[in-house]
């Protein structure tokens, strides 16, 4: 059965003049005329059956179903441009995995680790994309994702990669004279992370202390933030001990309490059912899984 689809033409001149919202751009844009353009879109809307723009004296507007396929038919686009100078890049051959990441855990773990995947798989590119939050994979191109938090997503397969764990660190002047007492944090300026508002609660109550303040302090998105905000010294921070093993190292920042926080979070990677036998998904899935491992081993994580 013939397929219901506009020629690529007419949409490629639809969006351009969409997110212009000028004909007289989108002719400039794709090299053609203004009357060019205005045929294509005058063609589409008779396939259609839909106004997609209407006149104004500013020009043209798009109407409410107009600025709804024209988000639509950009994500198209945008996908096809892509996987066609993915192609063209190798060749026809290898391909690529569109993957989501929490930007903590892709910038010092994984990234220093995909040198050696690109060795074992030189065929298959990663693509990272920063994404904090749990989201539905059918509104997205993304094949897979590295999460920290639940992995129940509906129709996705999960794979467990390690535990969470979070240290203590700040400026290393606080850890002059040696590591701190639990209770000497507590009255110290606590950075907390906004998205999780009781950590620094837990983490109290992890040691048998309960702090009125516990939630008090300057609030940040991410890890990275805390940590750079511990390094200025701007308070404590919890963080994941992966995230600042090189500041340690290096004298930006320091350890200060021995005591390591198992939080109740757990990083995954999570994939849709449908792209389970996915060949460069399922390569990366076992390099990953062995990676994970050995570093569970190495880090006393099991």
């Amino acid at each position: 059965m013939r397929r219901k689809i506009p020629s690529t033409a007419a949409l490629a001149a639809f969006e351009s003049a969409a997110r212009h919202q000028s004909f007289t751009r989108a002719a400039s844009e794709l090299a053609i005329t203004q009357s060019a353009v205005c045929r294509q879109v005058a063609t589409l809307e008779s396939f259609l059956g839909v106004k997609l723009f209407r006149r104004s004296r500013r020009g043209v507007l798009l109407t409410e179903a107009g600025e709804r396929y024209g988000r639509a038919v950009r994500t198209r686009l945008d996908e096809v441009e892509r996987d066609t100078l993915e192609l063209m890049a190798r060749g026809g051959a290898g391909g690529a995995l569109e993957l989501a990441v929490v930007p903590t855990f892709a910038t010092r773990w994984l990234l220093p680790r995909l040198a050696a995947f690109q060795r074992v798989a030189p065929g298959i590119t990663v693509h990272l994309t920063s994404r904090t939050r749990p989201f539905l994979f059918d509104d997205t191109a993304l094949d897979a994702a590295i999460y920290a938090g639940p992995a129940g997503w509906p129709g996705t397969e999960s794979r467990f990669l390690m535990r969470e764990t979070l240290i203590v660190v700040g400026h290393p002047s606080l850890a002059a004279k040696g590591l701190l007492a639990p209770a000497r944090i507590a009255g110290l300026p606590l950075l907390q992370q906004s998205t999780r508002p009781y950590m620094w609660r837990q983490w109290f109550e992890s040691l048998g202390l309960s702090v009125a303040h516990d939630m008090s302090g300057p609030r940040m998105e991410l890890f990275s933030m805390l940590s750079e905000a511990a390094a200025d010294g701007l308070g404590v921070a919890l963080v994941p001990p992966f995230l600042v093993e090189h500041d340690v190292a290096q004298g930006r920042l320091a350890r200060l309490v021995d005591h390591e926080f198992r939080s109740d979070r757990s990083y995954y990677l999570i994939y849709p059912e449908r792209k389970s036998e996915n060949p460069g998904l399922a390569t990366f899935r076992d390099w990953l899984d062995g990676e994970a491992r050995r570093y569970r081993t190495a880090e006393g994580l099991e």
